[in-house]
Formats: C-alpha cells, structure tokens, sequence
C-alpha cells in the first residue's frame, strides 16, 4: 500500500537516475533508502562508482551491512531490483534481503530486454517484503533510459 511519502522519495530517486552516465547495455536507475524516521540514510544510483554498479547495490554499500536503521526502511528503486545479472555475484534482490529492508518501492518492473523474466519483485515478496509498485511514475523513471528501445 502507498504512503504519503512515496511519490515524493521516488522522485528523488528518479532525479538521481537522471545522474547515470547513459550505457547500450544496462538501465538508468536510482535509488533512495529512507529510515522509519523519514529521513534519507543513504542514496545511490547506477555507474555512480564503477560501470557495473546497480543503483540499490550503490546505496547499500554506503551503509554498514548491520546498520539498524535498515530493518526499518524502505527503498526506492526507480526499476525493479535484479533477480540475476552477469557482473556481480549477488543480484539486488538478495542484496535487499540480506539486509533486511523490508518494504520496497519501484516506479516499474524491469523489461525483457537485458534478463528475460526478472523475479525480483517475487523474489521479495516470496521472502515478506512489502513491495509497492507507483506506476504512475513509470514514465519518468523510463524516461532516461529512451537510448535502449524500449
């Protein structure tokens, strides 16, 4: 379920997004995570520290993994969270759980273009992960990712 907050941290997620240097080969996304006090801990988006970098993979690693604000939560991810990828041994789902976060929000569930059937929204809520889809805010989350024909 949506709360108050929600559109306003996706859009800052999706400013952040906006900072991805643009690659043929993988999305534009940001991400925000915001403790149960409606404060931003930390914030991250893709290729902000190396060309292979996710954007919740960047935030996370911002934070120490036992860092107790992330049992309290949540994260904005303006694209659905990986359930695979090929340049990292973790894809960002399991990065969420291991975590503990739990309550999840995207702007929209990742296309077939790069991974055929993605499974991170499942893979979440499989685990009890709240995972809440603003997809009145799908067209600006992908509004940076035009050069990949979607």
């Amino acid at each position: 379920m949506s709360q108050p907050d929600d559109h306003r941290w996706m859009t800052r997620a999706i400013e952040l997004a906006h900072r991805c240097p643009p690659a043929t080969g993988a999305y534009s996304v940001g991400a925000v995570i915001v403790g149960a006090d409606g404060e931003e801990i930390a914030f991250g988006f893709s290729r902000e520290v190396d060309g292979s970098v996710h954007a919740e993979e960047s935030a996370l690693a911002k934070l120490a993994p036992d860092d107790p604000r992330l049992s309290t939560a949540t994260l904005y991810s303006t694209l659905e969270p990986c359930s695979q990828r090929g340049s990292r041994p973790r894809p960002c789902a399991q990065l969420i759980l291991a975590a503990k976060i739990p309550r999840v929000v995207i702007a929209w569930r990742e296309p077939s273009l790069f991974v055929a059937d993605c499974q991170g929204c499942e893979l979440l809520t499989a685990a009890g992960v709240t995972v809440v889809e603003l997809s009145d805010l799908a067209d600006q989350a992908r509004a940076m990712n035009a050069h990949l024909s979607l």
